[in-house]
């Protein structure tokens, strides 16, 4: 019975842990994903200087908190990530407007 109850607290353990790397790769995969699509050819011309140079400080600064911030929470990943997605996405938006609403133009499928 004690292993039972010692499996069911690592169980628990595991799941908070995998939580915490699924949101620590949310957070990697968006900042990847926009500096592609800041530097992809047929949009390079859509995106305004300031906004290539907002994408490119927000990523780079994310990637510096998540290298220094080694034991951030699930809940800390995720807030990043909020706090990221409120720049970008009236940024991308626009891009998509300017575009024609083309598909493919933006990954994830960002509006």
């Amino acid at each position: 019975e004690k292993l039972v109850q010692e499996a069911e607290a690592y169980k628990e353990q595991d799941e908070n842990a995998a939580k915490k790397v699924e949101a620590k790769n949310q957070l990697e995969s968006l900042c990847y994903q926009m500096k592609q699509t800041v530097n992809e050819e047929k949009l390079k011309t859509v995106f305004t200087d300031d906004e290539k140079k907002s994408i490119e400080t927000t990523t780079d600064d994310a990637m510096k908190w998540m290298g220094e911030k080694t034991d951030a929470t699930k809940e800390e990943y995720e807030a990043k990530v909020k706090e990221i997605e409120a720049i970008f996405n009236p940024i991308m938006s626009r891009v998509y407007q300017a575009t024609g609403g083309q598909p493919g133009g933006m990954p994830g499928g960002m509006p």
